[in-house]
């Protein structure tokens, strides 16, 4: 009697993505005892402009059991997105700098922590490396962050210091992503929560003092029954939202002021305009002004490629707008001009064949 070949379709999440394929853990065992497979994605996904992300709850099907292969065929709707790094249904976002090696750069941490906060979902402020810095700067530091509106966590992978609070906030169900800057220990402290991993890790460029890129990828990691850890690969510059609307409330502070009153007028920008229930005596005001003022600039730029007769136009890339390039500038693909070359190729021919064909009668004398 054979195998029970189990059910087409199956339930289950995606734990990580390399290139064109995706690992996928199964919401039950298989009939060979596999949990894990290795997956493609359907071309009927990518057609009606569906992109699968780590987190992803995804139905499965074509399961190959000997091989561990098989097919995403269909996404279940996501509950949030983190858009950079990409990981879907996040609970809990877990902001980590350093407070040394790299230096900590304030506009830097803003930025990620509107990115954070853009998802809504709970933000966890994490401090790391406190064994480089006296004791008073760490303190300092974690009032500060109090001050913006948020319950930071000091800790060190060397020592071990805050490490078990931080595991107690981690181990809560749901996915816990890890993002910041490139070199700040995200990965030292996943290992430092989940030894047995032992991911590679790398020390911070000496002449520059900036982060080596050690995670290539997104994965997730179970930290407890029930929770998942993701690491995610460090960049340096998060995005700031389109919408200069969406800014204002990304900030803790703002939120606070405005639960007690509202601006004069519905559409305030919060730039010490009189009226205005925010004001701009609070620690973080430079650091929304850069941000507002960057994002200004961006409009202004947009507004004049869109609007300029001469312009190129723009064009969607991802989840913002690029100016469309000059026709005077484009090249061919090379499949483009292999094409042109082969039809030349067969319009000499036809000519060659004609100027040849005597045996027609408008070919002869």
């Amino acid at each position: 009697m054979g195998v029970n070949p189990g059910p087409l379709r199956l339930l289950g999440q995606v734990s990580a993505l390399l290139a064109n394929y995706c690992w996928v853990e199964l919401d039950q065992v298989g009939p060979t005892g596999l949990s894990r497979l290795l997956c493609t994605r359907r071309t009927r996904l990518g057609k009606s402009g569906q992109t699968i992300a780590v987190g992803d709850r995804v139905w499965v099907e074509g399961i190959d059991w000997p091989a561990g292969r098989a097919a995403v065929s269909a996404l279940e709707p996501r509950q949030s997105l983190l858009e950079r790094p990409a990981v879907a249904n996040v609970t809990l976002v877990v902001v980590v700098v350093a407070l040394a090696e790299p230096e900590l750069d304030l506009l830097q941490l803003t930025r990620f922590l509107l990115t954070a906060e853009a998802t809504g979902r709970p933000v966890q402020l994490v401090f790391s490396k406190a064994d480089l810095v006296a004791p008073g700067e760490v303190v300092s530091w974690c009032q500060r962050a109090a001050g913006w509106g948020y319950d930071a966590l000091a800790v060190s992978t060397r020592n071990g210091e805050g490490m078990e609070p931080l595991l107690q906030r981690l181990a809560k169900p749901g996915i816990a992503v890890l993002c910041g800057p490139s070199g700040v220990g995200k990965t030292s402290v996943l290992n430092a929560l989940c030894p047995e991993l032992g991911l590679r890790v790398a020390a911070v460029s000496g002449r520059l003092q900036r982060g080596r890129h050690t995670t290539r990828h997104v994965e997730l990691f179970a930290l407890a029954p029930g929770a998942l850890l993701a690491d995610t690969p460090g960049f340096n510059r998060p995005r700031l939202p389109v919408d200069l609307d969406r800014l204002g409330p990304l900030f803790p502070e703002i939120r606070q002021k405005l639960g007690l009153g509202c601006c004069r007028f519905s559409n305030c920008l919060h730039q010490g305009d009189p009226g205005c229930a925010v004001g701009s005596e609070w620690e973080r005001y430079p650091l929304y002004a850069q941000c507002l003022s960057d994002l200004l600039l961006d409009s202004e730029r947009t507004d004049r490629v869109r609007d300029s007769p001469d312009g190129p136009g723009l064009r969607r890339r991802g989840q913002g707008l690029e100016p469309r390039l000059a026709p005077g500038l484009r090249q061919l693909s090379r499949r483009r001009l292999r094409q042109q070359l082969l039809d030349g190729e067969d319009a000499s021919e036809a000519g060659s064949e004609k100027a040849t064909d005597f045996s027609r009668p408008d070919q002869a004398d």
